[in-house]
């Protein structure tokens, strides 16, 4: 099979197009329901169709593409690959599109070199995964193994706008629901949006887990006072003690372990003026790693010195664990598939974890799934100046196309 890279590229930049932006780099935004969205989802089912896919659109918006070629048994559980259409604001032209297309191009290779696959193969893109307007994120995915249903998702807001608006105001409210447990195994692209690849000069990685994430609220009460009149000594700062806090998560992840991470990424502090005592802090808090012990580990740690700073510092807190997805390893099946694929395109791979969330997390729960990863020029992404080289997009895929040839036969 040959991977037909100017093909692959030509659908990336024409994706580029819906939602770009004049900015330094290459830019978009295409938000779940925008007129981007549309656009970019009406593309990729007209390349569907070009190579005789059979597309259907579900109940929640997601798109798949199904390949049954005469070689195949119809009736036999498909092997799926794919990823998702939507970006974050201001993101980059890779997340997300590249692994929709280059699974349609690995559809488009298997053709031309005529494999004849026994099971069918379907292309997928799901809904939401970035989580900007409907969701925290990973939402087509959700309703596809069963976590959230239908109904739930399509209640989803923005503002005045649910899900079911969004989707029907684009056309892409479909009818019924993509099962993933229905699905052989599943696999999935994406550029890496960290520099392992990079420092080790290798094109393509394998994913071994997906990191697991805990979204933690924080809040710490003081007493606000004025500025001037309050001595030092009779303050109850809620910022000073939450800057301590903030400092404790940093600590406690390098503390924990070496893959263990932790953020407070929002603060919101009141009354937020600058001749004013704050009074009152709340803080998110994003707790990551590979190791459900060591994220549990962290979120004790963060606990601790809440107790510590009530002890030392008057404030009063309080802690709630919002959100909480455990780390899961990927398919030996698949990632032998991928190692096998690499071996035979002579592409060297790498194994490696995944930091970031995806859509595969969730698919992993129902069927055989794994990850492959891009290398990413200088570890950025969720911005304008995300890239990918062209080459390593090729070599990638390259890799995805042998293994999905693999799987379904």
């Amino acid at each position: 099979m040959k991977i037909d890279g100017d093909r692959l590229r030509k659908d990336i930049e024409a994706n580029a197009e819906f939602g770009t932006l004049d900015v330094e780099g290459h830019g978009r935004t295409v938000l779940t329901g925008t007129e981007a969205n549309r656009k970019a989802r009406e593309y990729f089912v007209e390349r569907l169709e070009d190579v005789g896919l059979d597309v259907r659109v579900d109940s929640v918006g997601n798109i798949a593409g199904r390949w049954t070629p005469e070689s195949a048994d119809p009736e036999s559980k498909p092997v799926a690959a794919g990823s998702h259409l939507d970006s974050v604001p201001e993101g980059g032209i890779f997340d997300g599109p590249l692994g929709v297309y280059a699974a349609l191009e690995a559809v488009r290779a298997m053709q031309d070199a005529g494999v004849e696959p026994s099971r069918p193969i379907e292309v997928v893109s799901f809904t939401e995964e970035e989580g900007q307007r409907f969701s925290d994120g990973l939402l087509g995915s959700s309703v596809a193994v069963g976590e959230r249903s239908v109904e739930e998702a399509l209640e989803l807001r923005d503002g005045r706008t649910t899900l079911a608006d969004a989707l029907d105001t684009m056309g892409f409210d479909g009818d019924g629901k993509i099962d993933a447990s229905e699905w052989d195994s599943w696999l999935e692209l994406h550029v890496e949006q960290s520099r392992r690849l990079e420092r080790a000069d290798c094109p393509v990685g394998v994913v071994t887990t997906i990191t697991g994430i805990t979204h933690c609220a924080v809040e710490v009460l003081g007493e606000a006072n004025h500025a001037g009149a309050t001595p030092m000594p009779e303050r109850t700062d809620a910022l000073v003690a939450a800057s301590e806090f903030v400092q404790d998560v940093e600590d406690g992840a390098n503390e924990v372990g070496e893959t263990t991470v932790g953020t407070v990424g929002k603060l919101d502090v009141r009354p937020n003026a600058t001749n004013v005592v704050p009074g009152a802090v709340e803080m998110g808090v994003d707790i990551r790693d590979v190791s459900y012990d060591a994220m549990n580990e962290l979120v004790s740690l963060a606990r601790d010195s809440l107790s510590r700073l009530e002890s030392e510092r008057g404030v009063e807190t309080s802690f709630s664990r919002e959100f909480d997805l455990e780390p899961i390893e990927m398919s030996a099946r698949c990632r032998r598939a991928l190692h096998d694929a690499g071996d035979e395109a002579n592409i060297e791979l790498l194994d490696m974890h995944s930091g970031a969330a995806h859509d595969t997390m969730h698919v992993a729960d129902v069927t055989d799934a794994a990850m492959l990863f891009a290398r990413s020029r200088d570890g950025i992404s969720h911005n304008p100046a995300e890239w990918t080289e062209w080459g390593d997009c090729a070599a990638a895929t390259r890799v995805l196309a042998g293994a999905l040839a693999s799987l379904a036969r």
